[in-house]
Formats: structure tokens, sequence, C-alpha cells
């Protein structure tokens, strides 16, 4: 299982290293990537299913807090079959590593993700991150062929602005990528801004991290034609 997760993230560095345009990738590729200390995240998870399995077909939303603080995630989109597998911190790299886990038991219709502002703000460049969302969809996409993939672009916010042209960059790369391999991409960050193009201070927790109910009401409504 960790082999088959390795090979895409490798897959996925390789992308980067190939695709013209794109600068040389650090040293520190995404295959360097630890993810155990998810690991009773994970757990958790399976245990749950153990008791109350998601439906197969489901809406699986995967990626870091800003996915797993989604607490109206099943309000938002009644009648949907949604399940939330968002894992506090994380990183692209560790939905590669864990797909096998918390994506592909559910055999899910759709797969939706937010994640890599993580990645950047602890210093990874946007072409990494990008290799890491190209592994989770290479992934996703052989194992779960018919499964559509929906990636939310990484959003602004007050706490992170100074990193806000790594952040475009990613987002310029993965919305490319997405158009090209037949993927959704969501762009948020661009309704999280207010007339300033600054992010909107009133969406936010007092962290000027994490957003609130009117930041995921953004989300909601930019995400709605695509959840089904």
């Amino acid at each position: 299982m960790r082999r088959n997760a390795l090979r895409f993230v490798l897959l996925g560095f390789l992308v980067v290293c190939v695709s013209p345009g794109l600068a040389q990738v650090p040293t520190n590729s995404v295959a360097q990537r630890d993810s155990r200390k998810w690991e009773k995240d994970i757990a958790a998870f399976e245990a749950s299913d153990r008791t109350n399995p998601p439906p197969k077909g489901c809406i699986v939303f995967v990626g870091s807090s800003s996915i797993r603080f989604w607490s109206s995630l099943k309000t938002d989109f009644p009648g949907l079959p949604v399940v939330n597998r968002g894992f506090g911190g994380s990183e692209l790299a560790d939905s590669v590593h864990f797909a096998d886990r918390i994506i592909f038991p559910y055999e899910p219709r759709e797969v939706i993700v937010y994640a890599g502002a993580n990645d950047l703000a602890n210093g990874k460049s946007p072409q990494i991150v990008f290799g890491d969302f190209v592994a989770l969809f290479r992934s996703i996409h052989e194992r779960l062929p018919n499964a559509r993939v929906v990636l939310i672009a990484t959003a602004p916010n007050p706490s992170r602005w100074a990193n806000v042209e790594n952040m475009r960059k990613f987002n310029s790369l993965a919305q490319d990528y997405c158009q090209q391999h037949g993927a959704i991409f969501v762009d948020v960050f661009s309704l999280m801004l207010g007339p300033d193009g600054q992010p909107k201070p009133d969406i936010f927790r007092d962290d000027r991290l994490h957003m609130n109910a009117k930041g995921y009401a953004i989300w909601k409504e930019a995400l709605a034609p695509y959840v089904r």
C-alpha cells in the first residue's frame, strides 16, 4: 500500500520535472514526506467506517483543516452523501499517502480536495505542491476512472498573506492542469478578496487563518454546481 502511494508521488514529481515552463524541483521532493503523525486521525476514520460505513458512490471531501472544520458540510449539501475526511494540518502528500484508506474504500463518485496551503506555509515551492496534486489526481484516476476530481483553490487568508505569490502560482499551475485533464478547479481565491484586493476580514476566525460561517458560505456557493 505504501509502495503504491510512493509510486504516484514519484509520478507527480516526474511531471513537475519535465513539464515545460516549470522551475527545477528542489531536492526535498514530495517522495520524502513522512505522514506517520496522522496515523491516529486515519485510524479514527477507519473505526468510524466499521460502525457507520459511508455508502459506495459517496462524495468525499479530503484535505486539511479547512475541510476538517467544515461542520456544516451535510446541511450545506442536503440529500447528498457527503463524507468529511479532512485532517487538520495535513499536506497534499498526506492525502496521497492515505488515499488507500480514506478515499478508495468508499468507491466515491466524486473526490473534492482542499490542501496545499500548509505545504506552501511549510516552505514547499509551488512546483512541489503542484507535483503532489498531480500524484493525487493520477492515483484517483487510475483507481477510480469514473470519479470526478474537484480541486478547491488555495485560499487567501490574512495570516499567510505574505505568501500570496506562491499561492497564486500554485493555483495557476493547478488550474491549467485541471483544464487539460478533465478535473474541476474551483477558484475560491478571488471570491474571498474584497474590493481592495485583500482577504475579506469578516470571513475568518480570530486566528485570521481558518474560516467562519461566512467563509464557508462562499465555498458552498462556489462548489454547489459541482457537488452532485
